[in-house]
């Protein structure tokens, strides 16, 4: 048998795809229905390459893209990646002040958007160089697109995700991050071929999509996709579309198996399921409710997939926080604060090399020399590994608070508070949910001749939610009149940790919409 064809470009992967699986369905999207062939992912990819090359659009140009999960996402992505231009995915919750942050930071000068979007980007464009706001609507193909070389290593997206402080930093990912990942999942365990069909049910504008998109070229593998996660009826979709693999992450594990048992649990094709985070004490549940087993993996924006659980390994490491071994295109390595490795068993900072990882941070070379130190990525997050090789996730050194699968950046959080006229200072902390993993908890100190009553915190969480993603939005609310400073004048959040034995109590609770 000849070697698989291994292109290590996105058009070259969607290319081989056409002329091999041309009358295989490619996705389908579960909202509208619609159905694409590798073949129609061709053609209708390059006449939006077309329509985008008569507006100017060049390699190394960013292209800022706002849409739901419908089939223009995709087909805007594989576009740009034949044109030699890059990607820029908007978050669909952002607002007025993160939204503005990406168009700026990446320099893209075009945006693409739904129209429920449009208005926003608009609004937002003349604080940013972006020139033109368009729907795809608005994009009429016209020649044929030009034939543009397009190399593994130049960049394809700028991809934003929420980083240890500030604002979110912009990975650039080149070609080789997607292909590399693709092709490893494809010919590794869980080895995606043509026999199987894929869902996703997370946005385009993060990856995971996005590298089913790719692993979809690369095996000739059906993508089914939903508009989003919804617990309730996602086993449904599983069994209609006849779905073989999928990959979930964050909380939707826990939330599928609050839905009610029913005797159809078992009744799917699923050979697999690979997630991210599976929480250890419901492990073994998972597995027994629907009858197949669940595979741990590890993976971040910065780096791809990076470590995984395989079947050899899974039996013995059920419930135990392994995450695997790394993919034959990693290495890992455990080390201490030096940077050198620890023995085998103790704990120190996960650190990761080898080919498609990111390029670096976008515009930020020093964030960029702090990941990459001494030839390694230094994920900040706690590890260990045994003496074959498994790593076992700990825990993270990052001041980013996880809620429900979403990064978010306490800083980023605390520059929208301050904004609003009434808060002089404000402190972002974690607090430990049992459903979401963490919650978000904001101590504010007010400004003078400002009271909690003039500015109750239902008033301050709206200012936020018209700011950033609602997913940013604190939970919980305090007030107080200083806070702990170090003598750099920053907050002192280790005594402010120290100081709430109970971080609920005493705060006010959004959700519960109370004082506990």
């Amino acid at each position: 048998m000849s070697e698989p064809e291994r292109p290590g470009e996105l058009a070259g992967l969607l290319t081989s795809a056409a002329r091999r699986w041309p009358d295989t369905d490619a996705w389908v999207f579960d909202a509208t229905g619609e159905r694409l062939t590798f073949a129609d992912v061709d053609r209708r990819s390059g006449e939006l390459a077309s329509a985008l090359a008569a507006l100017g659009t060049e390699p190394g140009d960013r292209v800022a893209v706002m849409l739901p999960n419908r089939p223009e996402f995709p087909l805007l992505w594989l576009a740009l990646a034949r044109l030699g231009a890059v990607l820029v995915p908007v978050n669909t919750n952002y607002r007025e002040l993160d939204g503005e942050h990406v168009l700026a930071h990446s320099g893209a000068r075009l945006a693409v958007a739904a129209p429920e979007f449009a208005e926003l980007l608009r609004t937002i464009a003349p604080r940013t160089g972006v020139r033109r706001v368009l729907t795809v609507a608005e994009l009429a193909p016209h020649n044929p697109p030009p034939a543009v070389r397009v190399v593994p290593e130049q960049p394809a997206n700028i991809q934003y995700t929420s980083g240890t402080t500030g604002a979110p930093k912009g990975c650039v990912l080149p070609h080789r991050y997607w292909t590399t990942l693709a092709h490893d999942l494809a010919t590794e365990f869980p080895a995606v071929g043509t026999d199987d069909i894929m869902l996703t049910a997370q946005p385009f504008h993060y990856i995971d999509p996005q590298w089913n998109v790719a692993l979809g070229l690369a095996s000739g593998a059906t993508l089914v996709v939903l508009d989003r996660f919804h617990p309730s009826t996602f086993w449904a979709k599983v069994r209609e579309y006849g779905v073989t693999w999928f990959y979930c992450l964050g909380l939707m594990p826990t939330l599928l198996l609050q839905t009610p048992e029913t005797p159809r649990d078992r009744a799917h094709r699923v050979r697999a399921i690979t997630a991210s985070a599976i929480p250890h004490e419901l492990h073994a549940e998972l597995e027994r409710r629907w009858g197949v087993p669940w595979y741990e993996a590890f993976g971040m924006t910065e780096t791809g997939g990076d470590i995984r659980v395989s079947p050899d390994d899974h039996d013995q490491t059920v419930g135990t926080g392994c995450i695997g071994r790394p993919s034959r295109y990693r290495e890992a390595m455990i080390g201490d604060a030096t940077g050198r490795p620890v023995p085998r068993g103790e704990t120190g900072e996960l650190l990761l090399r080898g080919i498609g990882l990111m390029h670096g941070y976008h515009a930020d070379p020093e964030a960029t020399a702090r990941a990459f130190r001494d030839g390694w990525f230094h994920t900040g997050d706690l590890a260990r590994m045994d003496g074959e090789g498994r790593v076992y996730f700990v825990g993270r050194t990052k001041d980013m608070i996880r809620r429900s699968g979403e990064n978010v950046s306490a800083e980023e959080v605390e520059r929208a508070l301050v904004l609003h006229p009434a808060v002089r200072t404000a402190a972002v902390l974690a607090v430990p949910d049992p459903l979401r993993g963490e919650e978000i908890k904001a101590h504010i100190v007010l400004g003078d001749g400002y009271t909690p009553e003039e500015v109750p915190p239902a008033d301050l969480a709206g200012f936020c939610g018209d700011k950033l993603a609602y997913f940013k939005v604190p939970r919980y609310w305090t007030y107080a009149t200083s806070l702990p400073m170090t003598p750099s004048e920053r907050v002192a959040k280790g005594e402010l940790r120290r100081a709430d034995e109970d971080p609920r109590v005493g705060a006010y609770d959004r959700v519960e919409g109370r004082w506990r």
